[in-house]
């Protein structure tokens, strides 16, 4: 196991210094690269099955070093591939922009009896209209996305200060109806919370489906 594990290793080590040299690569050599990245990283997940089996055989006082040492590798190299998507994403997504604007600077507009002409400029500044747009929307659901976890991060706080004050109130031994009224306090916050959610996912729901 030994073995597999350190030559599983250094393949891993030789995939991280392959992925530094991504973005310095011409666009014309740029996917075999990503090509001999994906088949290393293919190689590797390999030796990771096998290493797990390894693992398993190894006597009980050493097996759960060993399952630990191989996931720390599945977790490289799982970090190792989910970069390698992302820089073809974003390679894809500029590739397609790129191509866009060509056929928009190269395209010819004609006019007939009843129509106009539509101005190239007007065109390129639709294009960037869109683009911004849907910049907007992105940061629309970013911010979405941080209130609902806002939300989340004040019930857990309420949970806390209500457990909290229940503590208290049986050190002091109040009353049945003030304890009552304390969870009535805390029953409604808790619709309050709830109600904001729900509105933030409407608001959410409607920013997308009237502007996407």
């Amino acid at each position: 196991m030994e073995t597999l594990y350190h030559q599983t290793n250094k393949q891993i080590h030789e995939v991280q210094c392959l992925m530094g040299n991504l973005e310095k690569t011409d666009r014309q050599s740029v996917h075999l690269l990503e090509n001999e990245l994906q088949a290393r990283t293919d190689q590797i997940f390999n030796h990771l099955e096998r290493l797990e089996i390894l693992a398993s055989k190894e006597p009980p006082n050493r097996r759960q070093n060993a399952k630990l040492r191989v996931d720390q590798l599945k977790y490289d190299v799982q970090h190792l591939r989910t970069g390698l998507q992302h820089f073809q994403h974003r390679r894809y997504t500029r590739e397609a922009q790129e191509r866009e604007r060509e056929e928009l600077l190269s395209r010819t507009f004609t006019t007939n009896d009843a129509d106009t002409s539509i101005p190239i400029d007007e065109t390129l500044q639709l294009n960037s209209n869109l683009h911004n747009a849907n910049r907007n929307m992105d940061d629309l659901i970013d911010s979405g996305s941080n209130t609902l976890n806002g939300l989340r991060d004040q019930r857990s706080a309420l949970k806390v200060t209500h457990k909290k004050m229940l503590d208290v109130a049986n050190m002091l031994g109040l009353s049945n109806t003030v304890m009552r009224l304390i969870e009535r306090r805390a029953t409604q916050d808790k619709f309050i919370m709830i109600g904001g959610m729900l509105l933030t996912c409407v608001f959410m729901f409607l920013v997308i489906r009237y502007l996407g």
